[in-house]
């Protein structure tokens, strides 16, 4: 496993399309591992293999909190339901910040890195991450779906009101 260099906007290989992938090999389960290590070095909770310098449909997504890592390779969006806007960021913007809408909650279809077939529903801040990385992998980036840029420190004021209120630090 390596850490691999985040690709940084404006690089051509975000805006492609990815190609879908035929191999379930030696090769894309250490992409798959890669671009773990990479996400949990850069802090972020996503991350798509363009990012990396490859351009093909291979995704992941680790909220933590002890929920599994979901690997999507050529995942298809299925169903989607809701809406809500939230702030969202990305590894190959550093530093914006920005008010994004997103459906509340998506069923996608995608392969585990052996090929196998699944399944999987999303609510919430892991839909928003799921829908995220896939708009990756279609060469869509965050920067043309924000409502309103935010200013990091809106974040800082946002998590002390926070603190105040449960009389707690973070």
């Amino acid at each position: 496993m390596a850490i691999r260099e985040i690709v940084k906007y404006p690089a051509p290989i975000l805006e492609q399309k990815c190609k879908e992938v035929v191999k379930f090999d030696r090769k894309l389960a250490t992409l798959l591992d890669d671009m773990y290590e990479t996400m949990v070095a850069a802090d972020g909770v996503g991350l798509a293999a363009p990012q990396i310098g490859e351009a093909v449909r291979v995704a992941i997504v680790d909220l933590g909190e002890g929920e599994d890592v979901i690997e999507m390779v050529n995942p298809v969006v299925t169903a989607i339901g809701g809406s809500e806007v939230e702030v969202e960021g990305c590894l190959s913007f550093p530093g914006l910040y920005g008010e994004v809408e997103r459906p509340f909650f998506v069923r996608i279809e995608a392969q585990e890195r052996d090929g196998s077939l699944y399944e999987l529903e999303a609510e919430d801040y892991e839909a928003r991450a799921i829908l995220h990385e896939i708009d990756h992998l279609n060469g869509v980036l965050f920067d043309s779906k924000i409502i309103r840029v935010v200013d990091p420190s809106e974040f800082e004021e946002a998590n002390e009101e926070t603190d105040q209120k449960e009389g707690g630090h973070q």
